[in-house]
Order: structure tokens, then C-alpha cells, then sequence
């Protein structure tokens, strides 16, 4: 599996503070690959929109994980970047992740956060604080590889069976 991390901050992209939530992200699936495309940038549409393309469309990354920019602040925007180049939404991810969440903390429920397919890359946004990154992505896990070959087209073992 290849993945993509993008860091949504513009205190980070300013290099007024260090990104610590994508090289969390990094740790997390370091055991199922190691082949990773890291972007870091600021709180702009068009650039995460961009970041997101380039990483479903040309790194062919399987996955793409953004971290930040999914709560209320003004600046906020990565669910309407991710929104604008995803083709197919899947809310259940980012339910999941919210109601996991929620067992942890009340604020779980302030979370914008969108899940959504372009071509065979799933794109999955999660918040920015590293804790709540290794939180979001041991919910994510167990269902990343049959994901990915699905999107890939290996529906061989599918057949809308759901148990294990």
C-alpha cells in the first residue's frame, strides 16, 4: 500500500511550530508500508485541493490521509477541499471515527471531517492533534486493505459479505 499524508497548518507550512500529526501518521502505517508521499501546506483551498489531485492522480497513492484544518476555526477548510475532488463520499468512515472518538472526549462531536473516493485512492481526513491521529487510524486499520483492493478492482472476495 502507498500513502499519502497531508499536514493542513499554516503555523506548520510558516514553520512557526513543528508538524508532529503527520509523522504520527507516518508511525501508524509504517507496518503495512513504507512507501509514503508526506505534503505539508498552509490552510488554502486550492492548495489542499491540489495536494489531494496530485497524490490520487499522479503518486498513485492508495490512500491519502490529510490531518488538520477539520474543526470550526474560520480557516478550517480541508472537508470543502477534500469535498471538491472526491467523486464518491464514504461517511461511514468518518462516522466511525467520530463515534470512537466520542468515547474520548465530547469534543469528537465538533468534527468535520469527510471521507470520500477519487479514482482508486480513498482519502480520509483526521484531526490534527497527533494523539487523536493514532486515535482515528486504530479505527481505520482493520479495513484499509480490503478498501484498497477493492478500489484496485480485486472484488473476488467481496460479494457484499461484511463478516470476517
Amino acid at each position: 500500500m502507498k500513502f499519502g499524508i497531508v499536514c493542513v497548518s499554516d503555523r506548520c507550512y510558516k514553520k512557526e511550530c513543528e508538524d508532529k500529526s503527520g509523522p504520527a501518521i507516518i508511525e501508524c502505517v509504517k507496518m503495512l508500508s513504507d512507501s509514503n508521499e508526506y505534503r505539508l501546506v498552509p490552510d488554502e483551498k486550492l492548495v489542499i485541493s491540489n495536494a489531494l489531485i496530485s497524490l490520487a492522480d499522479n503518486e498513485n497513492c492508495d490512500v491519502v490521509f490529510t490531518t488538520g484544518g477539520t474543526g470550526f476555526a474560520p480557516r478550517d477548510i480541508t472537508p470543502e477541499a477534500t469535498k471538491a475532488v472526491i467523486e464518491k463520499e464514504v461517511p461511514g468512515i468518518s462516522e466511525a471515527i467520530r463515534a470512537k472518538s466520542l468515547e474520548i472526549t465530547d469534543r469528537a462531536m465538533l468534527s468535520r471531517a469527510v471521507s470520500g473516493i477519487r479514482g482508486k485512492t480513498l482519502i480520509i481526513n483526521l484531526p490534527g492533534s497527533p494523539k487523536a491521529v493514532k486515535e482515528s487510524i486504530e479505527v481505520v486499520l482493520p479495513v484499509l486493505e480490503h478498501a484498497v483492493e477493492t478500489l484496485s478492482g480485486n472484488t473476488q472476495n467481496c460479494g457484499g459479505n461484511y463478516g470476517k
